[in-house]
């Protein structure tokens, strides 16, 4: 089936809060207070080659343009730009002179608390942006985005992230809402970089949930993408998406694979 088009509700909402915090695995949307707490950046970035980036864009003669989406509180992804500028050693490297090693990274999240707590702890305010938003919300996502891209005359990012957002997607929008939203970060990105979480996942927030005596997700026992996620999601980019796999960079200790995919129908960098 095609993706829907204007699906409505929420990629992720603000948790209740207390005077003691939000109890853990009250985040139905995926938007946990302390993530990074049991999913290290350095998990991740780890994977990642050195250079990548001029690996991926050689002849970049401006600012890159990332997007982060479903950014949490950021630490995953002010990992992330360290990483790609090879800056990791320090948090208060100076930001890298020259067009072609900048990168300028919108990240996104629906709870404002945690995109507050982002901006407050980000050491590269000039070249990361966080911003609240719900990427479901057709209505809110366009204008923000085109304005966005307008600002460095784009029409497209140069690369997409998108770390262990797919699952709450899948769970709170159903398989429509997960072919939607890839179909759209196919449409927004040369490259894509996905890490999709595995089925077993599925359960245990399906399980966090019904602990705490709260509804099911709507969607979870009718979804008919399941099993192999990765596979999955590979298959949805490659077949319906016009993107191909360009590596599978292995997998976390928690078994998520960080797969890199890229847009088969893109402009080469430089001509948007």
């Amino acid at each position: 089936s095609r993706p829907a088009r204007g699906s409505s509700g929420k990629m992720a909402g603000p948790v209740s809060r207390g005077s003691r915090g939000p109890e853990p695995g009250a985040a139905p949307y995926g938007n946990f207070p302390n993530y990074s707490r049991f999913h290290p950046p350095e998990g991740r970035v780890s994977l990642l080659p050195q250079g990548l980036l001029s690996s991926l864009f050689p002849a970049a003669t401006r600012p890159l343009l990332g997007l982060d989406v479903g950014c949490n509180s950021g630490e995953l992804s002010v990992a992330l730009y360290q990483h790609l500028l090879g800056l990791q050693d320090s948090d208060s490297s100076p930001e890298p002179p020259g067009a072609g090693r900048e990168l300028k990274l919108l990240c996104c999240d629906i709870d404002p608390e945690l995109i507050r707590r982002a901006q407050q702890s980000s050491p590269f305010p000039a070249s990361i942006s966080f911003a609240s938003l719900d990427i479901m919300d057709s209505r809110a996502r366009e204008p923000f985005l085109s304005s966005y891209l307008e600002r460095f005359g784009r029409s497209s990012f140069d690369i997409g992230f998108c770390m262990s957002v797919t699952m709450w997607i899948h769970l709170n929008h159903g398989d429509r809402g997960l072919l939607e939203f890839l179909a759209l970060l196919a449409s927004l990105c040369t490259f894509l970089l996905v890490e999709p979480q595995p089925w077993k996942c599925y359960r245990a927030a399906a399980r966090r949930l019904r602990r705490l005596g709260r509804d099911d997700f709507e969607h979870f026992r009718s979804l008919r993408i399941n099993g192999d996620m990765a596979e999955s999601v590979t298959r949805i980019l490659t077949q319906e998406c016009a993107m191909e796999l360009v590596c599978s960079f292995g997998s976390t200790s928690w078994d998520r694979s960080l797969l890199l995919f890229k847009s088969t129908s893109a402009r080469p960098e430089g001509s948007d």
